[in-house]
């Protein structure tokens, strides 16, 4: 058996009876790592990839091989898209839409991409017919199908609700909101928190693991676990409710209390030629709220600052 075709004559009853038939485009390490997974829950899988010898370890497994996208949108009711980004993502769908055949489809897209994006192509997929959902994707391809790992959804809720099933099989399927773009909004500021982050703890490794000193990264990361997961998290538990209500309550710890902290980390660390790029950032945004007025305010009036770059 070759890349290109699959013993399988008939996917819609491939896999265990009963589970949704759905369709894979886009075979990288991503595209390649949710087919696997439908495969693992038994879903009936087709799947489709412009360099077809990434389909035979699939193929081995019991994925039908569809010779071209045509054929694999019309194997399943479900079509999952992840691909490069969105001009390959048109490149492959837009002759398949122009043909009619995307009508009466659900079009899961997990390509990455931005929320104005992601609007486009929910008008696009509306216009040929088709229903809509994008996603975000919030782990690595060794991740996918576990129940841990969350993939972020927006679109309609009835088209979320019809097959909640088979996309439970990639993870924890949360859904957002109607609006298309809301997923891609939440990877982009996940994403961002997951850097800003990594640095700080990694700033945070370089400094305790200096020269002179007995610390190890991995001593060094459990106490930050613990810190992240109590005090840190109840900072966040408690100044959401602020940002909401845009009241900022200077009962815990003020911006001028934070700022005069801070000094202490820049000290520390030029004095042991750790790079200060990330806190003196953080203190000059410190600076900028304490001039807005928000000196005597928790940590949370912050967020003003940084609103205020829109426009």
């Amino acid at each position: 058996m070759n890349a290109t075709t699959s013993t399988n004559t008939s996917p819609a009853t491939t896999g265990a009876p009963g589970l949704t038939p759905v369709t894979v485009i886009g075979l990288g390490l991503m595209g390649s790592a949710l087919a696997a997974a439908l495969l693992d829950a038994g879903h009936p899988t087709t799947v489709w990839n412009r360099s077809p010898e990434k389909a035979k370890p699939l193929a081995d497994r019991g994925a039908h091989v569809a010779a071209t996208p045509e054929d694999a949108v019309a194997a399943s009711g479900l079509v999952i898209a992840c691909v490069l980004d969105y001009d390959a993502l048109h490149t492959v769908l837009d002759p398949v839409a122009e043909a009619g055949a995307l009508a009466g489809k659900s079009l899961v897209n997990l390509t990455s991409g931005s929320p104005e994006q992601a609007d486009e192509m929910a008008r696009w997929a509306a216009s040929h017919g088709a229903d809509y959902l994008d996603g975000g994707i919030m782990t690595t391809p060794p991740g996918v199908g576990s129940p841990e790992m969350m993939f972020l959804y927006s679109g309609p809720e009835a088209v979320f609700e019809a097959h909640r099933t088979p996309l439970a099989a990639l993870g924890d399927p949360l859904h957002l909101g109607t609006e298309p773009g809301l997923a891609s909004l939440y990877d982009s500021a996940l994403l961002g928190l997951m850097w800003a982050s990594f640095t700080g703890w990694l700033h945070g490794t370089a400094l305790v693991t200096s020269e002179g000193t007995a610390a190890s990264a991995e001593a060094f990361t459990r106490i930050a676990l613990r810190w992240l997961n109590g005090a840190v998290s109840g900072f966040l538990t408690t100044y959401a409710p602020q940002v909401d209500a845009a009241r900022y309550p200077g009962d815990d710890a003020t911006v001028d209390v934070q700022i005069a902290a801070i000094d202490h980390l820049i000290h520390a660390a030029r004095a042991r030629g750790i790079d200060n790029a990330l806190p003196e950032l953080l203190k000059a945004t410190m600076e900028r709220a304490a001039a807005a007025g928000h000196g005597g305010d928790s940590y949370a009036s912050v967020v003003e600052v940084l609103r205020g770059a829109r426009g």
